[in-house]
Order: C-alpha cells, then structure tokens, then sequence
C-alpha cells in the first residue's frame, strides 16, 4: 500500500547540497555531462541521477513558492522565491537543453525498451524543439510578472461588518438571504477589485508581448502555438478545443439558462442580477458544512475513508503532516493548488476556506490531485511521476464526483439534497465558463496586438455567447474586467480546457461507479499508479474511461446530470 511519508534518500545530489545556491548545484550538471551513455543501462542510470536532481530542484522552487503563496505580504519569502527564480531556473534551464539534446542525440536510445521510454522520448524531443537560450530571460520576467500578479491580488480586503476581510472571505456573503446585504458585499468586492484593473491590465499586456516574443523566437506564429508544444497536447488540436466550445454553446448553456429561469421564479425576483447567482434560490441560510479547517479535515478523512479505506489513511497522514494550509487571511493568495515536493514525493495543499459548500469540494479536489501524487511516489522518474492535466484534473474532479453519494458526511435531510444539486448545478455552469476562458485566450494569443478595448469588446461578446440571463445594468465596467478573477489567464497560460476535457472523464468515472462502484475505483486507482508513464488516451482506458469530448461523449453525459437534477 502507497504510504505518503516513505522516505527517499538521496543517491546522486549529496545529502546536504543546498538547492538555492548555484555553486553547489552547477557541480552536479557537470557530473551529468561527464557521465557515460553508450549503453542502454548507462542510459538508464544517468536519467535516474538526472531524475534526481531534478526533483530536488523542483522541490526548492516548489517549496519557495508555496512560502511566498501563503503570505505574499512577507519581504522575506518573497525576496527567496524571486532569487530562486531569477538566479538559480534560469542557470538551470540550458543545462537541462544540453542534457536533453544528449539523450536525443544518443545512438544507444534507440536501444531502450520502447515501451518504458516512448513518453520521455515524445516529451524529451518536443523540449528540445522548443528551447530557445534567448527565451531564459522572457521565461524570468514572465515569472517575476505573476509574482506581481499574486502580491497585488493577495493584498486585496475591504472593510465589512467592523473588520477587514479578504475577497474570499467575502464571498460568504452571497449566500446570504438579504438581497441588500449581497448587493452590497458584492459590489464592495467587485469595486475592489476595480481598483487594481488598470495595474493588472499592465501585467498582462506584458505578459502577452513577452509571450509572443517567446514564440517568434522558437520559429512559432503565436504563442498557442507554443505551448500546445509546452503543454504537450499531442492527442487534440486547437480545432477540437472550437469544436468543444460549439457543443458546450449548444448542449450546456440552454440548461444552464433554464435552471437561471427557475431560480429567479424561486427567488421571486423580476430580474436576476449577478449577486443572486449563489445565494439559494428558496431563500434559505447558506449550507454551513464546517465552522474550521480542523472539521474541515475531519469531515473530508470520513468521506475518503467511505470512498476507499487506503485513500483516508493516505489522507490522515497529510493531515498529520501538516500538508495543508486552508484557511484564508490577510495576505495570502487567492485560489487553491495542489503540489508536489519532488525530492520527498508528498502533497501539499493549499486553498482558501471560509466556510461554505465549495470549500468542501475544493478539499475534495484537491484530495485527488493528493492521491495522484501519492499512487505514482514510487516510479523512479520524476517525469513519470507528472502527467497532462487532462488526467491530472480526472483524479481531482473524478473524487468530487465520487464523493457526491457521501456528503451525507457533512449534511443532512434538505440540506444534503442542497449540497448534492448545488454540486451538480456547479457542474452544469463550470462548462460555459471553462469554454468562456478557453475561447478568450486562443483569442488573445492569435491576437496579440489588439487593444485593450477590442479584449473588452471580445470578452463582451463571450459573455453573450455563454453567459447566463443575469442583468449587469449599471454594472458595465465591473463586467468588463470581470476576467481578471481567472488566474490562469495570469499564472498559466492556455491551461484551462483541461478543466473540460477531465470533467467529461470525471462524469464517466460517476457513470461507471453508479453501475459498479468497486471496479471503476479499482480501476481509477490503477489509472493514478500509472502517473505519466503512458500516453493521454491510454490513461484514460486504463481507468475505463473514453478519450473523447467531443458532442457525441458529452450529450449522454450532460443528459445524466440533467436526470439526476430533475430527481433533485
């Protein structure tokens, strides 16, 4: 059985080398070149060495980036993660091109089990393709860019009900009954937010020039084009992704606008503004499902322990750990993550918590995306021990899915019928959204000398195509920039269809349990053992699941969520 606190050794990095310092780490490259590879076994030993270090330099950055994410106001932690990032990963980068270059140029490569290497082969040639030395720096200031990014939206609070209060925590307030009280909080919000539009609209303009310039470097038109190569998306172009936003407008939104129409008949309201989106539609107090991270945790060890005895015992040990930081404060990060410290192979965390039903799930998110890390901690390639977030985002929203037969763990009577359609409706809404970003940023980037007012005027236009029937009247400016709450479109560019393509491997997932429950989290956990190892639509088969989103795949499925709302 996986355990997450198995320790691994160092074997090739000494015990005590410093992954911040560049003089202790520089020593090691040169190891590496030196070392023989004109045998298969050769091969395969210097690529668990530079496995090896690898992980441990992920680690360091890793480590410095959840320091700083966890309290983007502390000098400190932020002057360490930025030496991190603008003295030690751009050192590394052309030594690990040089190294790749090697294996790709290595006669005694062909030689090596196909089987066990063709994905390192594929991921190892595609790096190389795209690395480009005069990139380094324009990968750096991006970097420092999203550190800017992070600050200013960390530090954003307003005052409320006597006390300061971060974003998130004011997003409690939209549940609440009063519609004054939530016209109110949801406008104090959004003025904050406003605030800081003009600045964040100069850290992306940036962004989006340096990006381009990346990509003309690496002899690539734009800079979809680039990072569909980064990203390695070899098994669906940008044409699926069209495609899958045409579905989405077709089969989703209608329902999507449907169940808007009930809800503003339920709230007796004439018109439905943004600040009734969340309350519930009867008018009822919001779910409280836990008061504190501790019963937070509490609560989640049941659900998993319920869905699979070794994925609770994984889970306490996280807790036990301390692998998590979920309440949200002044100053932390907005959003929620989980990562991986390479070297020590465990999960880590992190989110903002403040009490409501989406916290729940986001725990549960981010649970899978735990189980992932731990399920593959034994392959002895770092790169393996990572995959596309195609599968990455199916471990992590398959177990919200699984644990919807359990929330009785955290509600009961009419308030587990609450929570179970409020985590279906969230099903129903995320897919418009994630076509939404998805189609704005393959915009953008085939764009990239628009203006600012075309950007408004595109995300306008989105916002008609897969908006809801809302009224923004007199709340036109806070719309516009309304896309400056996705941090994806900040933090990691073009990753966000994967949101929509897991979600449709989540639903198999749900449809295959509902049939037989013990075979298709059997074979989920296989699927997560395997880590990166295999192809994409292979680690789809082998947790029974159909590499497909297209509208033929997500008509059944979108009608069984349907279903079981009606049954609701």
């Amino acid at each position: 059985m996986a355990s997450a606190t198995k320790p691994y050794p160092r074997q090739f990095v000494p015990a005590d080398a410093d992954m911040g310092d560049w003089s202790q780490i520089e020593p090691l490259f040169d190891r590496l070149d030196a070392e023989r590879i004109d045998t298969p076994e050769q091969i395969e030993a210097w690529l668990l060495h530079q496995s090896e270090l690898m992980a441990c330099l992920n680690e360091e950055q890793n480590h410095r980036y959840v320091l700083m994410t966890c309290q983007t106001d502390d000098p400190e932690r932020e002057k360490a993660y930025l030496h991190f990032i603008q003295e030690i990963a751009p050192r590394c980068k052309p030594r690990w091109h040089a190294l790749n270059q090697r294996y790709v140029d290595a006669p005694a490569r062909r030689r090596l089990p196909a089987e066990r290497y063709r994905v390192l082969d594929r991921s190892t040639a595609a790096a190389v393709e795209l690395y480009r030395d005069e990139n380094v720096p324009l990968q750096t200031e991006d970097a420092e860019l999203d550190q800017q990014h992070q600050k200013i939206t960390g530090a954003m609070t307003v005052q409320y009900d006597g006390k300061e209060q971060t974003l998130p925590q004011m997003s409690r307030y939209q549940e609440q009954p009063d519609r004054a009280v939530r016209e109110e909080t949801w406008k104090l919000t959004a003025a904050r937010r406003l605030q800081d539009a003009a600045a964040l609209d100069d850290i992306y303009d940036q962004m989006i020039e340096l990006r381009t310039r990346m990509a003309r470097n690496a002899g690539l038109d734009t800079f979809r084009d680039y990072q569909w190569k980064a990203y390695e998306r070899f098994d669906y172009t940008p044409n699926d992704c069209f495609a899958f936003h045409q579905a989405i407008e077709e089969l989703v939104v209608p329902i999507k606008r449907t169940l808007q129409q009930e809800r503003k008949a339920q709230l007796g309201v004439d018109v439905l503004r943004p600040w009734d989106l969340a309350v519930d539609p009867r008018n009822r107090p919001p779910l409280a499902p836990f008061q504190t991270a501790e019963e937070l945790c509490r609560k989640c060890s049941k659900t998993f322990h319920r869905i699979d005895p070794e994925l609770g015992r994984q889970f306490d040990e996280m807790v036990a750990a301390g692998w998590l930081d979920l309440e949200s404060r002044k100053g932390k990060a907005p959003g929620g993550y989980q990562t991986t410290y390479d070297e020590q192979r465990h999960p880590f965390i992190f989110m903002n918590a403040v009490g409501l039903h989406r916290d729940v799930e986001t725990l549960l998110h981010e649970g899978g995306h735990a189980f992932h890390s731990v399920a593959c901690r034994d392959e002895p390639l770092v790169q393996y021990r990572h995959t596309g977030m195609e599968m990455a985002e199916v471990a992590s929203m398959g177990m919200e899915l699984l644990a919807y037969d359990h929330l009785d763990e955290f509600y009961r009577g009419e308030d587990l019928v609450r929570a179970r359609r409020e985590q279906l409706e969230g099903v129903i809404n995320m897919f418009p959204w994630i076509a939404t970003i998805d189609a704005f940023q393959h915009w953008i980037y085939t764009n990239p000398t628009h203006t600012r007012d075309q950007r408004t005027q595109f995300w306008l236009e989105l916002q008609t195509r897969f908006g809801g029937i809302e009224d923004w009247s007199g709340l036109e400016e806070f719309r516009a920039a309304s896309w400056q709450r996705q941090l994806h479109l900040f933090s990691v560019p073009f990753y966000y269809i994967e949101y929509g393509i897991a979600q449709i491997g989540a639903l198999q997932l749900w449809r295959n349990a509902r049939t037989d429950g013990q075979n298709a989290l059997k074979k989920y956990r296989q699927a997560l053992a395997l880590g990166g190892s295999r192809p994409l639509p292979e680690l789809w088969a082998a947790a029974g699941l159909e590499f497909d989103f297209s509208a033929r795949t997500l008509r059944p499925l979108i009608e069984l969520v349907h279903d079981e709302l009606r049954k609701l």
